[in-house]
């Protein structure tokens, strides 16, 4: 790969082989995008990057996924399935002139017809004025852009940045694919010292996280561990708690059932001894986090929507804090959930909207709220007869905004509970005026 900072004659994208004495997960890189695990929703023939590389030329993206969900062999696999030169750069050591630098050496290639992938992992640790300087070399099309991000780009990246760059999400590896990933280390290491449980504790602390189980399992052989370890003997090796389940895991479904159903049932001490129970055998505490955002907005949603707050920041406080004092946070969330008022009136709402958007398919909206840009879309009707609800004497004009195919529809149906008991209210008053205009 050319050096950032040098002139070198422009490299091929074709990945180099990993030394031998290079670290499991770098020896285990996928040679091929059909050797990615666990992203076919994008890789695969129907997907987003399968499809790009099938037609042989790829649009600017942006990466977003968790960590270690193979971001980075993506963008370098890209490269190489469609013949372009690869140049990566980290937004953590990457200065505005080592990006002259390199958006130079991609002018460069373009002259001699080669066309340049310039992948950017964390982009999202540059400042807006540093994104804003990519606009221009992607518009003239100097680089293709591959940014990777483990955080929300609708928060930190440029909308101008966003709108020419296709965003695609990798999902958590799951288990199975964890497996595969075990399987292909056991290919060429040999089988690993652990008893099924254990490495079942072992896939279940990765946390969806495939570079920290290569290098749990590369610990593991590095060791040269005589005897098969059980999960208990596991953790105190690897100096991190492991789940202590069975081999089909049903002690963790259980107990996450248990703990999703005492909070849905608002018995907060039965919901805390649950936490506990996982919490002491070793299960994932940013699992537990995730599982209480949709609790949150499951079965409690806007009867108090202060609990959808409560939950990412106690899952913030976390990350922050680390085990064990980041716990506390949790278990300060569960209890909030717990003693919440209850109402599933968004989820239910949320299925029914989505069926009706599906069986509807395409109907256009009525004339009066559809956008009218042109003076030819004004003048066949566009937006005529659009009342400004603002100027109404209370703020409501009482339109109708369903198609004119499609009957007027109640989804969202609040209870008689917490915050939604005044929502009800407002609804039932802005149907009172409906009627009588």
């Amino acid at each position: 790969m050319t050096d950032l900072f040098g002139d070198s004659a422009l490299p091929s994208s074709a990945p180099e082989p990993a030394r031998e004495d290079a670290p499991l997960a770098d020896r285990l890189r996928p040679a091929s995008l059909d050797d990615i695990i666990g992203q076919e929703h994008i890789t695969g023939p129907d997907g987003a990057i399968g499809r790009m590389v099938a037609a042989g030329r790829l649009s600017s993206m942006v990466l977003w996924g968790p960590p270690g969900t193979g971001k980075t062999s993506m963008a370098r696999l890209l490269a190489d399935a469609v013949g372009m030169r690869y140049e990566a750069v980290s937004a953590v050591f990457t200065g505005v002139a080592d990006l002259k630098k390199a958006f130079a050496a991609a002018d460069k290639a373009a002259q001699a017809g080669q066309r340049t992938l310039l992948f950017v992992d964390e982009i999202h640790r540059f400042n807006r004025a540093q994104q804003d300087g990519f606009l221009p070399f992607v518009e003239r099309g100097t680089v293709t852009l591959v940014g990777a991000t483990t955080e929300n780009p609708s928060f930190e990246l440029n909308a101008a940045l966003l709108s020419r760059a296709q965003v695609l999400i990798l999902h958590r590896l799951d288990a199975n694919a964890l497996e595969k990933l075990l399987d292909r280390a056991e290919g060429l290491e040999g089988p690993l010292p652990l008893r099924e449980a254990a490495r079942a504790a072992l896939v279940a602390s990765a946390d969806g996280d495939g570079r920290f189980l290569l290098n749990q399992a590369e610990t593991l052989y590095n060791a040269k561990i005589d005897a098969p370890l059980d999960p208990a003997a596991l953790g105190g090796f690897l100096q991190r708690r492991v789940a202590v389940y069975d081999k089909d895991r049903e002690g963790h479904y259980n107990l996450i059932s248990a703990l999703h159903k005492s909070v849905r049932g608002s018995d907060p001490q039965a919901a805390l001894y649950y936490l506990a129970r996982m919490l002491t055998a070793g299960e994932e505490p940013l699992f537990l986090a995730r599982r209480l955002i949709r609790m949150a907005v499951e079965d409690i949603g806007l009867a108090d929507p202060n609990a959808l707050v409560q939950c990412n920041a106690a899952r913030e406080a976390y990350e922050f804090l680390g085990s064990p004092e980041g716990e506390l946070a949790l278990a300060q969330a569960c209890l909030y959930l717990a003693t919440a008022p209850k109402s599933n009136a968004v989820y239910a709402a949320q299925k029914a909207a989505w069926r009706s958007a599906k069986e509807t398919g395409s109907l256009m909206p009525p004339m009066n709220i559809v956008n009218a840009p042109t003076k030819l879309m004004k003048d066949v009707g566009y937006g005529a007869g659009y009342s400004y609800d603002h100027d109404a004497d209370d703020g409501f004009s009482g339109d109708n905004y369903w198609p004119e195919d499609m009957e007027a529809q109640e989804y969202y149906k609040p209870v008689q509970r917490g915050f939604e008991r005044k929502i009800r209210e407002r609804l039932d008053y802005w149907d009172k005026l409906r009627t009588e205009r």
